[in-house]
């Protein structure tokens, strides 16, 4: 990507479609990393569970990020084999895709109300209470992945809290039925392969795949200053107007491309239309992308509380 700072034409953008040999291709590196992982981590050796692991975890991210294209129906250009795609990787990674799909499309209608972004009405700032306070700052300081398990559990899991924000009662009912069949699959998952031996081979992948997680999403919205409605009827921000409101990273360069760009946070909401495995073919550099190190380092050099719950209006730390 070029350092041109003008916005792209209609036409520039209208040739960034989905690709069905790049959907494909994704979609067999998932499945290659899942199988490989899995024979690794089946090994009668240590090192060799030890790379599987690694291998498995990375894979976990892949998937996460394969459910997330899906979702937008931009990983092929036809809506049943990104359908196909999504529920699988929705299974894979403890999301059901039904219910991926609608709050990840009312963040995108909402982003910038923090209040009304079920994503991030969590984090509205707050009075925190001492117990609350040690536990945040406790596992942000440990990297305990617990705000990417919260983020699961709390936006795609809690039915009750999730009818809040699908109005739509046929929309609801699919979320219902999918998380009924994706707990019917864990169930006998477990049953066949047994609850310690399920644990022993994926794990530790999975937990170190949340804690690559948890800095990506947290990346993505979390210390940039947003909007609260405090109940008024407002307007949703356009695309291009949320991206003052979002925070893109530069990962290396091979990284990004195998995980379709996900690092390109305020492309990404800019044109939401456009597959990730095209992001950076868009001329145009946005205004709050930072290196993936030095955000680390300046996010992590703040208190979780600090982090999670102010801007960098309140710190002065712009990160």
């Amino acid at each position: 990507m070029s350092d041109r700072n003008e916005l792209p034409s209609a036409d520039e953008i209208a040739l960034l479609k989905p690709a069905p040999g790049l959907g494909l291709l994704h979609s067999v590196v998932a499945l290659i990393l899942l199988l490989g992982g899995l024979k690794l981590a089946l090994a009668d050796n240590v090192i060799a569970y030890a790379a599987g692991q690694f291998v498995l975890a990375f894979f976990f991210v892949h998937a996460f990020v394969l459910l997330h294209e899906a979702g937008h129906d931009t990983l092929f250009p036809r809506r049943s084999l990104n359908r196909v795609v999504g529920h699988a990787a929705g299974f894979l990674t403890l999301i059901p895709f039904w219910n991926w799909q609608r709050i990840h499309a009312r963040h995108h209608h909402y982003a910038g109300w923090q209040d009304l972004d079920a994503t991030t009405a969590s984090l509205v700032p707050r009075a925190i209470r001492g117990y609350e306070r040690r536990i945040i700052n406790f596992v942000w300081a440990t990297w305990l992945p617990l705000f990417a398990l919260t983020y699961r559990l709390q936006n795609f899991w809690n039915l009750p809290r999730v009818a809040r924000y699908v109005s739509n009662p046929q929309n609801m009912r699919r979320i219902r039925i999918n998380t009924a069949i994706v707990v019917a699959g864990y169930v006998a998952m477990v049953a066949i392969v047994g609850p310690l031996t399920l644990l022993k081979l994926i794990g530790p992948a999975f937990l170190l795949s949340l804690v690559f997680q948890e800095f990506l999403i947290l990346s993505q919205h979390t210390h940039v200053p947003q909007r609260l409605s405090d109940g008024l009827d407002v307007r949703p921000f356009t695309p291009l107007e949320q991206e003052v409101f979002t925070r893109s990273l530069k990962l290396p360069a091979w990284l990004s491309r195998v995980l379709l760009h996900v690092d390109a946070h305020e492309l990404h909401h800019m044109y939401p239309y456009v597959p990730g495995y095209r992001l950076r073919h868009i001329r145009y550099k946005p205004m709050n992308e930072v290196h993936w190190w030095r955000w680390l380092k300046a996010a992590r050099g703040l208190k979780g509380t600090d982090f999670l719950f102010r801007n960098w209006n309140d710190t002065g730390i712009r990160v």
